[in-house]
C-alpha cells in the first residue's frame, strides 16, 4: 500500500504545481530614459505586496508568482518624478508594464549602465561634475571622461596610461610612493577625488575597480573645495565600478616586458532573491621589474562594493578600496642649478644615464591604503532628495624613498628618507538636491554642508650621501640598506604630527530661462583651521614653514569661492555654446614683516566654448578657451627674503583645449585631443618673473587613439588600435640664470585584439619606437613595452 501511495504523490505533484502556477501570474517590464536607452539600477516596487526590485543593465525587471488581481507598480529613481502604473495580473499570464521617462535626466543622482551607444568611448553623462541632473551639453564646465571600455581596449594597467586620453595631461609624474600626478592647464593635479568626494591616496592606485576617470577642468573649489586636491587647473575624479542587477564577471591575466605579471578579477552577484542587495568584488595583483638596472614594484588591491535598495525611497552604497604595495623609488633627478652665469641645458645632453638608478633593491618602501566610501540617498519627495556621504582615507608609507640631488654639473648626491609616514583624511557631507519648477522655469539646486579633517604624522630621517660622478660611476658603487641604516643617526630627523579642519557650506542653482537657455550660480564658504605642527621630540607646537622660512603658528582662514555659468543650446541636445567664471583658492601660511597673517591665495577663470553631440552621438566634442589669473601668491619679501614673505604675487595661465570622440562608421572609433597652455609669472621673484613656471608641462600636447573592430562576419570582434601622444619641450627648472629643458616627445602605441562574448585576447606595444622621454621630475620613461592579455568572461 505504501509504494502505491508514494507513486500517487509523485504522479500528482507536477499536477499540483501546474494548478498552483495557473492561479498566479507575472509582471515584467522595461524602463528606459528619454532617448530610449535602458535605465539600470532603477527602483521598481509592487506597492500592495511591499516588494521591491531593481532594473538590470537592459532596464528589465520582473515580479513572479503574483496572485491574480490589480496592482500598482511604482517606478522611482533618484533625481526624477516617481511614476505609478496600474497593472492587472491574470492567472497563468505575464502582464507587461513598460515605462519611458519623458523629460528628466534620470542619471543625475545614481550610477546607471548605458548600453547601445554607437560611440563606444563617449560616456559623458556624470552624477559628479555638477552634483545635479545636468547633461554634458547643459553643463558650462569643461570635463573629459575616460571610460572603462577605452581603458580595456588600450590595455591600460595604470593611471598614467589612462591619462594619455586627457588633453593636456602630459607625461605622468610618478612620486616615490607610486603616487601619480598630471598636468592640467599648467598646474599640478592629482587623482585624489573618488566618487565626487575626497579619496586621497598617498600611494599607487590600481585601476582595476575604475568605471571611468573624469578630468574636471578649471578651478573647482566651489563644489569640491581644496580637500580633494583640486588645483587651479582642475581635478581628477575616480569613479568606481558599482554593483548591478545580475550575475557576471571577468578574470584576466596580463604578461609582458620586464617580468610583468598581472591578474585582475571582477565578480558581481545579487545577494537576495529580490535583487535589491547587490555585491561586486574587483581586485588585482601585479609584479614588474624596472626597465633600468634595478627596481621593482609588487602590489595587491581589493575593492568590494555593496549596494542595497532598502526601500523604494532609500538606498545605500558602500564602497571600499584596499591596496598594499612594495617597491623601489623611481629615479628623481634634481640637477645642479646654482650657475652664476645664464645657462641652458637639456636633460638629453647632460649625460645622465637613462637606465641607471644608482640605488639598490633592498632600499624598498611598502605602502598600505584603505579608502572607505558610504553614500545614503533618500528621496524626500518627488522634488527633493537627501544625500549623506562619509569618506575616510588612510595611507601609510614605510621604508625608503629616494632622490638624486645635483651638486655640480656632473655629480649627484643620493638622498634617502627612511622611516614612516601616515595620512588620514575624513570627509562628511550632507547634500540636499532639488529639481522643481518656478512657473515654467526649471530649477535644479544642490545645497550642502561639508566637514573635512586631515591628520598627518611623520617619523623619518633624511640621509644625504657623498657626491658621485654620474657619468664615470665607479664599478663598485652601491647604496645599500645597510649603509643607510648606519647613517641615520647623523641624518635630519622629522618626528611630528600636523592636521587641519575645514568647515564649508555651499549652494548651486541651475535655472532654465528657456528649455535651451540656462544659467548657473554657485557659492561656497570655507573656514579653514590649521592646528600647527607638533614636534614630538621637543613637545612644541609651531606652524608650517612659510615662504621665507619662518614658522607661523596655528591659524584660521575664511575663503569664499564662486562659480557662474551660461549655456545656450543652439540645437537642442546637439550643439551648445557656454561660458563660465569660476574661482579656486588655497590656504597659505607664512609670516609677514609686520606680523600679520595672509589671506588665501585664489585664482579666477574665465572660459567659453562650444560643445557638440551630433549625428546620433557619433560625434561628441568640446572646444574651449580659458583665462586663469592667480592672485595673492606668496613670494619672499624683497627687504628680507630669508625670513619674511609678501602676498602680492600673480600668475597667468591661458589656453585652448579640444576634446573629440567620434564613430564615423560602424567599427571605427576615434579619441583625439589638443591642449595649448601659455603660463607665466606676472609678478614674482626677479629670478622667475615673466617666465613660464617650471613643472608646468609642455605648452602644446596632443593625444590620439584610433581603433577599428569588425562589426559583423565570422571574425566579428577582431580589431586593432593605434595611439599617439606628443608634447613640446618644457622645463624642469626655468629661472633667469638656469634653464633645464625637457625635450619634446612623440610616443606611439599599437594593439591588436579579439573580443568575444566569453573571452578577450589582446596584444599591445607601448612606446613603439622606444623614444626617450622624461617626466617633469626627470624620471626616464620606459622604452618599448610589450603586453599580452587574456580575459575570461562569465
Amino acid at each position: 500500500m505504501k509504494p502505491l501511495f508514494i507513486l500517487l504523490l509523485i504522479f500528482l505533484s507536477p499536477l499540483s504545481l501546474r494548478v498552483y502556477a495557473q492561479t498566479n501570474g507575472h509582471i515584467s517590464g522595461t524602463v528606459t530614459m528619454v532617448d530610449g536607452r535602458p535605465l539600470a539600477s532603477g527602483s521598481v516596487s509592487l506597492i500592495e505586496l511591499s516588494k521591491t526590485t531593481l532594473t538590470d543593465e537592459h532596464g528589465h525587471y520582473a515580479f513572479n508568482d503574483i496572485a491574480a488581481g490589480t496592482y500598482t507598480v511604482k517606478i522611482q529613481v533618484l533625481g526624477a518624478a516617481e511614476k505609478d502604473l496600474q497593472v492587472k495580473v491574470t492567472a497563468g499570464q505575464t502582464s507587461t508594464a513598460d515605462y519611458q521617462f519623458p523629460k528628466e535626466n534620470v542619471t543625475a543622482l545614481q550610477e546607471v549602465t548605458v548600453s547601445g551607444n554607437k560611440n563606444r568611448f563617449s560616456k559623458k553623462e556624470s552624477v559628479y561634475i555638477a552634483r545635479l541632473p545636468l547633461k554634458n551639453l547643459e553643463n558650462p564646465q569643461v570635463y573629459n571622461s575616460v571610460s572603462k571600455e577605452l581603458i580595456q581596449e588600450q590595455m591600460a594597467v595604470d593611471l598614467g596610461s589612462i591619462s594619455k586620453n586627457v588633453p593636456g595631461a602630459g607625461i605622468p609624474m610618478i612620486a616615490n610612493q607610486g603616487r601619480v600626478t598630471f598636468r592640467s592647464r599648467g598646474f599640478e593635479t592629482e587623482p585624489n577625488a573618488r566618487n565626487g568626494v575626497a579619496g586621497a591616496a598617498f600611494a599607487s592606485i590600481d585601476p582595476a575597480n575604475l568605471e571611468r576617470v573624469e578630468a574636471i577642468k578649471g578651478p573647482s573649489a566651489t563644489l569640491f573645495g581644496t580637500s580633494v586636491s583640486s588645483s587651479y587647473g582642475g581635478l581628477y575624479n575616480r569613479v568606481t565600478k558599482k554593483p548591478y542587477n545580475g550575475f557576471g564577471g571577468e578574470v584576466a591575466y596580463f604578461g609582458g616586458s620586464w617580468d610583468f605579471n598581472r591578474i585582475t578579477w571582477d565578480v558581481n552577484t545579487p545577494v537576495n532573491a529580490d535583487k535589491t542587495a547587490l555585491f561586486r568584488l574587483n581586485g588585482a595583483t601585479s609584479f614588474e621589474k624596472s626597465f633600468q638596472d634595478l627596481g621593482f614594484t609588487n602590489s595587491v588591491s581589493l575593492a568590494p562594493s555593496f549596494s542595497y535598495q532598502i526601500t523604494d525611497r532609500l538606498s545605500l552604497l558602500l564602497d571600499v578600496e584596499f591596496g598594499q604595495a612594495k617597491g623601489t623609488s623611481v629615479v628623481r633627478f634634481n640637477p645642479f642649478t646654482a650657475y652664476k652665469t645664464p645657462t641652458t641645458l637639456s636633460i638629453a645632453d647632460m649625460g645622465f644615464p637613462y637606465k641607471k638608478t644608482f640605488l639598490s633593491n633592498d632600499l624598498a618602501y611598502s605602502t598600505q591604503m584603505l579608502n572607505i566610501f558610504a553614500q545614503l540617498n533618500y528621496k524626500i519627495s518627488e522634488k527633493w532628495t537627501s544625500q549623506t556621504i562619509i569618506s575616510r582615507a588612510r595611507s601609510t608609507i614605510n621604508g625608503y624613498i629616494t632622490a638624486l640631488n645635483g651638486k655640480a654639473a656632473t655629480t649627484i648626491s643620493p638622498q634617502v628618507i627612511a622611516g614612516n609616514t601616515s595620512f588620514i583624511a575624513t570627509d562628511l557631507q550632507q547634500n540636499f538636491i532639488g529639481d522643481f519648477k518656478i512657473g515654467n522655469h526649471r530649477n535644479r539646486v544642490v545645497g550642502g554642508l561639508d566637514y573635512y579633517n586631515n591628520s598627518n604624522s611623520f617619523d623619518r630621517v633624511t640621509v644625504n650621501l657623498p657626491a658621485v660622478d654620474f657619468i664615470n660611476v665607479p664599478s663598485t658603487y652601491r647604496v645599500s640598506r645597510f649603509k643607510i641604516d648606519s647613517l641615520t643617526s647623523k641624518g635630519t630627523l622629522r618626528k611630528e604630527n600636523n592636521g587641519d579642519d575645514t568647515y564649508a557650506a555651499y549652494i548651486s542653482d541651475v535655472f532654465n530661462i528657456t528649455d535651451r537657455l540656462l544659467v548657473m550660480g554657485s557659492i561656497r564658504v570655507d573656514r579653514y583651521q590649521y592646528h600647527g605642527v607638533y614636534n614630538i621630540t621637543t613637545g612644541i607646537t609651531a606652524g608650517g614653514l612659510g615662504a621665507g622660512g619662518i614658522q607661523a603658528g596655528p591659524y584660521g582662514q575664511t575663503a569664499i569661492s564662486h562659480k557662474s555659468g551660461l549655456v545656450y543650446e543652439l540645437f537642442k541636445d546637439q550643439l551648445s555654446v557656454f561660458g563660465n567664471y569660476m574661482n579656486g583658492f588655497f590656504n597659505k601660511s607664512g609670516v609677514a614683516a609686520d606680523g600679520g597673517h595672509f589671506k588665501p591665495e585664489h585664482a579666477n577663470q574665465l572660459e567659453f566654448g562650444v560643445k557638440s553631440d551630433v549625428l546620433d552621438h557619433r560625434l561628441v566634442g568640446t572646444v574651449s578657451y580659458y583665462d586663469i589669473r592667480v592672485a595673492n601668491v606668496l613670494r619672499p619679501d624683497p627687504n628680507d627674503p630669508n625670513n619674511y614673505s609678501v602676498q602680492d604675487g600673480t600668475q597667468l595661465s591661458r589656453g585652448v583645449e579640444v576634446d573629440l570622440t567620434a564613430n564615423p562608421f560602424p567599427g571605427l572609433n576615434i579619441v583625439a585631443g589638443y591642449a595649448y597652455n601659455n603660463s607665466k609669472f606676472t609678478k614674482a621673484d626677479p629670478s622667475v618673473n615673466g617666465l613660464r613656471p617650471a613643472l608646468s608641462g609642455p605648452a602644446n600636447t596632443y593625444n590620439l587613439w584610433i581603433s577599428y573592430r569588425l562589426p559583423a562576419g565570422d571574425l566579428k570582434g577582431l580589431g586593432m588600435g593605434f595611439g599617439a601622444n606628443a608634447g613640446s619641450s618644457s622645463y624642469q627648472t626655468n629661472t633667469v640664470t638656469t634653464k633645464i629643458v625637457i625635450p619634446s616627445y612623440t610616443l606611439l602605441d599599437a594593439s591588436i585584439f579579439y573580443d568575444q562574448p566569453k573571452y578577450r585576447i589582446g596584444f599591445k606595444v607601448d612606446n613603439l619606437t622606444s623614444e626617450k622621454a622624461w617626466s617633469v621630475r626627470l624620471t626616464p620613461q620606459a622604452p618599448a613595452r610589450f603586453i599580452g592579455s587574456m580575459s575570461l568572461k562569465f
